[in-house]
């Protein structure tokens, strides 16, 4: 009857580290579905600068809604064929931030199907392309200047604090001078108007209420009954990549071979790291006497001829007797060990101290001689603090 209860234990004792596994695998993947999942609201709530849809600080959600509110309709295009689909249904104004993944070609191809640009974000290139002779002129000093132009929605909204200015080319009209620049240039080429301004300092959720940063971006955005606001993405690069990638690089089989690694270390460690059973006591089956072992290493001392390395071993085993014995304890040192040894038996105290510490024996003759002082030195002591035992 033991022996079968012992039998449908064993089985059950086993189960449990794999029931641990999984309740620890269990609750990895758990933190990580909970992870991703937090991750993800974060990034819907915030997304990228100058998103429409974001609520974040560099968000531009609060000026959809007041373009809404105006009577403007929005359109979020967040692919390269939505945004040609929209602005092709008739007059549209297209708010672009930079686009470092679309060719010049396909740029100007987004740009010639809207009745006019806003770029919120302009880089060298853009400008070159959609205001040509316009440069980045670099960052404005931050204070409140007056529109100095005659373009009328730059009258209508007042004075604002540009962030990124700009050289005008020859064609364009420009506003706000600041540092050497100008922060809003308004370029009209045959009827396509191009207008160039920094957005993140001005259009943003966090800026958008400071001096007329909301009237100019209604005035600039909302000239036309539909805004269609396109965001690129890598997936409407049409930019071709000559660089092989590592995949390619590298042999088909190499995929296969890591994944198998990566499954094999995993099952090695859950295999090695089950728990331990109890600690069995072991028999040893040889014993060696201390002398043995101190016989052994004299007999290597003696062959390599190091007299003052068996010499040290000789004193310290001295000092550490000598010391117990006039319980001075073991954080004693060497020097307090030959003092209270010379005081207790009564011996010159320099001739303690060359005995225990400062003579160093050279040859055999020498060491045998310091190891008969040594026991000398302790049997005098011992006389002299336990005299009645060396009397029987």
């Amino acid at each position: 009857m033991t022996a079968a209860a012992d039998t449908v234990a064993a089985p059950a004792g086993r189960r449990r580290p794999i029931a641990g596994w999984m309740v620890i695998a269990a609750a990895l993947v758990a933190v990580g579905i909970a992870g991703s999942a937090l991750a993800g609201i974060g990034q819907w709530a915030e997304r990228e600068a100058l998103d429409p849809e974001s609520a974040g600080p560099t968000g531009a959600r609060a000026l959809t809604q007041i373009l809404s509110e105006h009577g403007v309709d929005v359109i979020v295009a967040r692919d390269r064929a939505s945004a040609e689909d929209a602005l092709g249904r008739g007059a549209a104004t297209l708010a672009m931030a930079d686009a470092p993944h679309l060719s010049d070609d396909a740029l100007t191809s987004v740009a010639d199907a809207a009745t006019e640009v806003v770029l919120i974000e302009p880089r060298s290139r853009t400008l070159r392309l959609l205001l040509p002779g316009a440069t980045p002129h670099g960052v404005g000093p931050g204070q409140a200047v007056p529109p100095a132009c005659a373009l009328p929605e730059a009258q209508r909204a007042g004075p604002v604090s540009p962030g990124a200015i700009y050289a005008p080319g020859p064609q364009a009209t420009a506003c706000f001078p600041t540092g050497g620049g100008y922060g809003l240039l308004v370029g009209d080429d045959a009827g396509a108007r191009a207008v160039a301004v920094d957005g993140r300092a001005l259009f943003t959720n966090e800026h958008l209420a400071a001096e007329g940063n909301a009237a100019l971006a209604v005035n600039l955005l909302g000239r036309h009954a539909t805004l269609v606001w396109y965001l690129p993405d890598i997936g409407d690069s049409d930019l071709a990549d000559a660089d092989a990638s590592l995949g390619e690089l590298t042999p088909p089989w190499v995929s296969p071979v890591i994944v198998l690694l990566l499954v094999a270390g995993i099952t090695a460690a859950i295999w090695r790291g089950r728990r331990f059973g109890p600690l069995v006591a072991e028999r040893m089956p040889v014993t060696v006497r201390a002398a043995e072992t101190t016989e052994g290493r004299a007999r290597l001392y003696a062959h390599a001829r190091d007299a003052l390395h068996a010499a040290d071993q000789l004193r310290i085993g001295a000092l550490t007797r000598l010391s117990r014995t006039l319980g001075l304890g073991p954080s004693a040192s060497a020097a307090e060990i030959s003092d209270a040894t010379a005081a207790r038996a009564g011996l010159d105290r320099g001739r303690v101290r060359r005995i225990l510490i400062d003579e160093l024996p050279r040859t055999d003759p020498e060491l045998v001689a310091l190891s008969e002082d040594l026991r000398a030195l302790e049997q005098t002591v011992q006389t002299a603090v336990r005299p009645e035992r060396n009397t029987r």
